[in-house]
Protein backbone atom coordinates (compact mmCIF):
# COMPACT_ATOMS: atom_id res chain seq x y z
CA UNK A 1 0.00 0.00 0.00
CA UNK A 2 1.65 2.93 -1.29
CA UNK A 3 1.21 6.16 1.66
CA UNK A 4 -0.19 9.34 0.57
CA UNK A 5 2.63 12.23 0.45
CA UNK A 6 2.07 15.17 3.06
CA UNK A 7 1.02 18.56 1.56
CA UNK A 8 4.12 20.60 3.70
CA UNK A 9 3.51 23.55 1.63
CA UNK A 10 1.02 24.95 -0.79
CA UNK A 11 -0.24 28.13 -3.52
CA UNK A 12 -3.18 29.16 -4.31
CA UNK A 13 -3.61 31.83 -7.42
CA UNK A 14 -0.18 33.05 -6.69
CA UNK A 15 0.74 36.04 -7.77
CA UNK A 16 3.72 38.23 -7.63
CA UNK A 17 4.16 41.83 -9.48
CA UNK A 18 6.90 44.33 -9.56
CA UNK A 19 6.98 48.15 -10.91
CA UNK A 20 9.71 49.13 -12.69
CA UNK A 21 9.60 53.11 -14.48
CA UNK A 22 5.51 52.94 -13.99
CA UNK A 23 5.36 49.61 -16.09
CA UNK A 24 4.26 46.73 -14.20
CA UNK A 25 5.95 43.23 -14.35
CA UNK A 26 3.84 40.04 -13.79
CA UNK A 27 6.79 37.85 -12.70
CA UNK A 28 4.44 34.49 -11.41
CA UNK A 29 1.09 34.57 -12.94
CA UNK A 30 -1.69 32.62 -10.45
CA UNK A 31 0.57 29.40 -9.52
CA UNK A 32 -1.28 26.67 -8.18
CA UNK A 33 1.32 24.55 -6.26
CA UNK A 34 1.76 21.61 -3.44
CA UNK A 35 5.46 20.48 -2.46
CA UNK A 36 5.15 17.72 0.03
CA UNK A 37 7.21 16.39 2.65
CA UNK A 38 10.22 14.46 1.80
CA UNK A 39 10.30 15.00 -1.57
CA UNK A 40 13.54 16.96 -3.13
CA UNK A 41 11.56 19.22 -5.67
CA UNK A 42 13.67 21.18 -8.41
CA UNK A 43 13.01 24.27 -9.82
CA UNK A 44 13.71 24.89 -13.34
CA UNK A 45 12.99 27.57 -16.51
CA UNK A 46 15.19 30.02 -18.76
CA UNK A 47 16.61 33.25 -16.93
CA UNK A 48 14.15 35.81 -15.49
CA UNK A 49 11.33 32.95 -15.49
CA UNK A 50 10.61 33.69 -11.87
CA UNK A 51 12.44 30.78 -10.37
CA UNK A 52 14.20 32.73 -7.27
CA UNK A 53 10.66 34.88 -7.60
CA UNK A 54 8.87 31.48 -6.68
CA UNK A 55 11.02 30.30 -4.27
CA UNK A 56 11.47 33.75 -1.74
CA UNK A 57 8.20 33.65 -1.74
CA UNK A 58 7.07 29.85 -0.84
CA UNK A 59 10.04 30.34 1.67
CA UNK A 60 8.58 33.42 3.51
CA UNK A 61 11.15 35.82 2.21
CA UNK A 62 8.87 37.95 -0.12
CA UNK A 63 5.22 38.70 0.08
CA UNK A 64 3.45 37.53 -3.01
CA UNK A 65 0.84 40.69 -4.65
CA UNK A 66 -2.11 38.13 -4.41
CA UNK A 67 -2.96 34.95 -3.39
CA UNK A 68 -2.15 32.53 -1.24
CA UNK A 69 0.90 30.41 0.33
CA UNK A 70 -0.19 27.82 2.95
CA UNK A 71 2.65 26.08 5.72
CA UNK A 72 0.78 22.78 6.10
CA UNK A 73 -2.50 24.17 8.24
CA UNK A 74 -1.14 27.77 8.55
CA UNK A 75 -1.60 30.18 6.21
CA UNK A 76 2.04 31.99 5.69
CA UNK A 77 1.40 34.68 3.17
CA UNK A 78 -0.36 37.51 5.15
CA UNK A 79 1.98 37.44 8.19
CA UNK A 80 4.09 40.17 9.10
CA UNK A 81 7.42 40.30 8.55
CA UNK A 82 8.50 40.13 11.96
CA UNK A 83 6.16 36.85 12.22
CA UNK A 84 7.57 36.13 8.70
CA UNK A 85 11.11 36.51 10.34
CA UNK A 86 9.79 33.44 13.32
CA UNK A 87 8.57 31.32 10.55
CA UNK A 88 12.06 30.98 8.66
CA UNK A 89 14.26 30.73 11.68
CA UNK A 90 11.81 27.82 12.84
CA UNK A 91 10.92 26.34 10.15
CA UNK A 92 13.13 26.76 6.87
CA UNK A 93 16.71 26.39 6.15
CA UNK A 94 18.69 28.10 3.36
CA UNK A 95 21.75 27.56 1.08
CA UNK A 96 22.29 30.21 -1.69
CA UNK A 97 25.31 30.46 -3.76
CA UNK A 98 26.77 32.53 -1.58
CA UNK A 99 27.50 31.42 1.46
CA UNK A 100 27.32 34.63 3.86
CA UNK A 101 28.96 33.31 6.68
CA UNK A 102 30.28 35.79 9.21
CA UNK A 103 34.08 36.43 8.54
CA UNK A 104 34.81 37.08 12.48
CA UNK A 105 33.23 33.76 13.52
CA UNK A 106 34.70 30.79 13.66
CA UNK A 107 33.02 27.83 11.23
CA UNK A 108 31.52 26.30 14.43
CA UNK A 109 30.40 29.51 15.82
CA UNK A 110 28.69 30.22 12.47
CA UNK A 111 26.56 27.36 13.15
CA UNK A 112 25.79 27.75 16.91
CA UNK A 113 24.23 31.44 16.08
CA UNK A 114 22.22 30.50 14.12
CA UNK A 115 20.85 27.63 16.55
CA UNK A 116 21.35 29.51 19.35
CA UNK A 117 17.99 31.58 17.74
CA UNK A 118 15.99 28.61 18.35
CA UNK A 119 17.20 26.72 21.65
CA UNK A 120 19.50 28.04 24.54
CA UNK A 121 20.83 24.27 25.35
CA UNK A 122 24.15 24.65 24.24
CA UNK A 123 25.24 21.40 24.74
CA UNK A 124 23.02 20.02 23.28
CA UNK A 125 23.39 21.98 20.10
CA UNK A 126 26.97 21.56 20.09
CA UNK A 127 26.44 18.06 19.75
CA UNK A 128 23.68 18.06 16.86
CA UNK A 129 26.80 20.68 14.88
CA UNK A 130 29.08 18.28 15.68
CA UNK A 131 26.87 15.31 14.16
CA UNK A 132 26.10 17.31 11.02
CA UNK A 133 29.51 18.52 10.75
CA UNK A 134 30.98 14.56 10.76
CA UNK A 135 28.35 13.68 7.99
CA UNK A 136 28.85 15.99 5.82
CA UNK A 137 32.76 15.34 6.20
CA UNK A 138 33.66 18.23 7.88
CA UNK A 139 37.24 17.96 10.56
CA UNK A 140 37.08 19.24 14.10
CA UNK A 141 40.24 21.19 12.89
CA UNK A 142 38.11 22.84 10.28
CA UNK A 143 35.02 23.50 12.17
CA UNK A 144 37.79 25.93 13.78
CA UNK A 145 38.64 27.92 11.15
CA UNK A 146 37.53 31.40 10.00
CA UNK A 147 35.18 31.67 6.78
CA UNK A 148 38.30 33.11 4.68
CA UNK A 149 40.19 30.25 5.42
CA UNK A 150 37.55 27.66 3.37
CA UNK A 151 38.15 26.37 -0.01
CA UNK A 152 34.17 27.16 -1.96
CA UNK A 153 33.18 23.46 -1.23
CA UNK A 154 34.00 23.52 2.46
CA UNK A 155 31.86 26.84 2.77
CA UNK A 156 28.85 25.34 1.22
CA UNK A 157 29.00 22.28 2.79
CA UNK A 158 29.15 24.63 6.08
CA UNK A 159 26.07 26.23 4.53
CA UNK A 160 24.39 22.90 4.57
CA UNK A 161 25.37 22.01 8.25
CA UNK A 162 23.76 26.07 9.22
CA UNK A 163 20.92 25.14 7.65
CA UNK A 164 20.33 21.92 9.18
CA UNK A 165 20.73 23.27 12.87
CA UNK A 166 17.87 23.97 13.49
CA UNK A 167 15.48 20.58 11.90
CA UNK A 168 13.78 22.78 9.58
CA UNK A 169 11.23 21.18 7.58
CA UNK A 170 12.24 22.61 4.29
CA UNK A 171 15.37 23.37 2.47
CA UNK A 172 15.44 26.22 -0.02
CA UNK A 173 18.63 25.75 -1.87
CA UNK A 174 19.35 28.83 -4.33
CA UNK A 175 21.99 28.08 -7.07
CA UNK A 176 24.11 26.15 -4.64
CA UNK A 177 26.64 24.83 -7.04
CA UNK A 178 26.44 28.11 -9.43
CA UNK A 179 29.45 29.39 -7.96
CA UNK A 180 31.79 25.93 -7.29
CA UNK A 181 34.20 23.66 -9.74
CA UNK A 182 32.45 20.66 -11.15
CA UNK A 183 34.47 18.29 -8.85
CA UNK A 184 33.48 20.63 -5.33
CA UNK A 185 29.45 20.96 -6.63
CA UNK A 186 29.50 17.21 -7.17
CA UNK A 187 30.31 16.80 -3.46
CA UNK A 188 27.91 19.76 -2.12
CA UNK A 189 24.96 18.06 -4.27
CA UNK A 190 25.59 14.59 -2.79
CA UNK A 191 25.09 15.93 0.85
CA UNK A 192 22.50 17.74 -0.24
CA UNK A 193 21.21 14.19 -1.58
CA UNK A 194 22.21 12.46 1.62
CA UNK A 195 20.15 14.63 3.87
CA UNK A 196 17.16 14.33 1.43
CA UNK A 197 17.61 10.40 1.81
CA UNK A 198 17.11 10.70 5.34
CA UNK A 199 13.53 12.28 4.56
CA UNK A 200 14.37 16.16 4.35
CA UNK A 201 12.41 18.09 2.00
CA UNK A 202 14.57 20.51 -0.10
CA UNK A 203 13.89 22.76 -2.91
CA UNK A 204 16.19 23.78 -5.12
CA UNK A 205 16.18 26.52 -7.96
CA UNK A 206 19.16 25.77 -10.48
CA UNK A 207 19.78 25.68 -14.27
CA UNK A 208 22.07 23.34 -14.19
CA UNK A 209 20.91 19.58 -15.80
CA UNK A 210 23.80 17.77 -13.26
CA UNK A 211 22.08 19.40 -10.46
CA UNK A 212 18.21 18.89 -11.41
CA UNK A 213 19.33 15.08 -11.85
CA UNK A 214 19.54 15.11 -7.91
CA UNK A 215 15.66 15.77 -7.57
CA UNK A 216 12.43 13.47 -8.04
CA UNK A 217 10.53 15.91 -9.35
CA UNK A 218 10.96 18.74 -11.80
CA UNK A 219 8.97 22.18 -12.04
CA UNK A 220 9.68 24.37 -15.24
CA UNK A 221 8.70 27.45 -14.92
CA UNK A 222 8.51 29.80 -17.85
CA UNK A 223 6.96 33.44 -18.24
CA UNK A 224 5.68 33.26 -14.58
CA UNK A 225 3.88 29.92 -14.87
CA UNK A 226 4.47 26.49 -14.51
CA UNK A 227 5.02 25.12 -18.02
CA UNK A 228 5.15 21.27 -16.97
CA UNK A 229 6.72 19.01 -14.39
CA UNK A 230 8.35 15.63 -14.48
CA UNK A 231 8.72 12.74 -12.17
CA UNK A 232 11.89 11.32 -12.13
CA UNK A 233 11.56 8.87 -8.72
CA UNK A 234 14.38 8.46 -6.62
CA UNK A 235 17.98 9.47 -7.67
CA UNK A 236 20.25 6.51 -8.44
CA UNK A 237 24.03 7.25 -9.59
CA UNK A 238 24.71 6.17 -12.96
CA UNK A 239 21.05 5.99 -13.92
CA UNK A 240 21.27 7.13 -17.63
CA UNK A 241 17.61 6.19 -17.89
CA UNK A 242 16.70 9.13 -15.61
CA UNK A 243 19.42 11.27 -17.58
CA UNK A 244 17.55 10.48 -20.70
CA UNK A 245 14.21 11.15 -19.26
CA UNK A 246 15.43 14.57 -18.10
CA UNK A 247 16.58 15.80 -20.92
CA UNK A 248 13.70 14.62 -22.70
CA UNK A 249 11.21 16.67 -20.86
CA UNK A 250 13.67 19.87 -21.38
CA UNK A 251 13.34 19.41 -24.85
CA UNK A 252 9.89 19.31 -24.64
CA UNK A 253 9.52 22.74 -22.46
CA UNK A 254 11.87 24.40 -24.67
CA UNK A 255 14.90 24.03 -22.52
Amino acid sequence: MVMEKQVVLKTEKLCKTFSNGGVQQHVLKNIDLELYQGDFTVIMGASGAGKSTLLYALSGMDTPTLGTIWFKEDEISKLSQDKLAVFRRDHCGFVFQQIYLIETMSVMDNVLSAGLLVTKDKKALIQRAKDLFQAVDISEETQKKFPSQLSGGEAQRVGIVRALINNPEIVFADEPTGALNSKTGVDVLDTLTQVNDKGQSIVMVTHDMRSARRGNRILYLKDGVILGECDLGKYEHGNTERHEKLASFLKQMGW
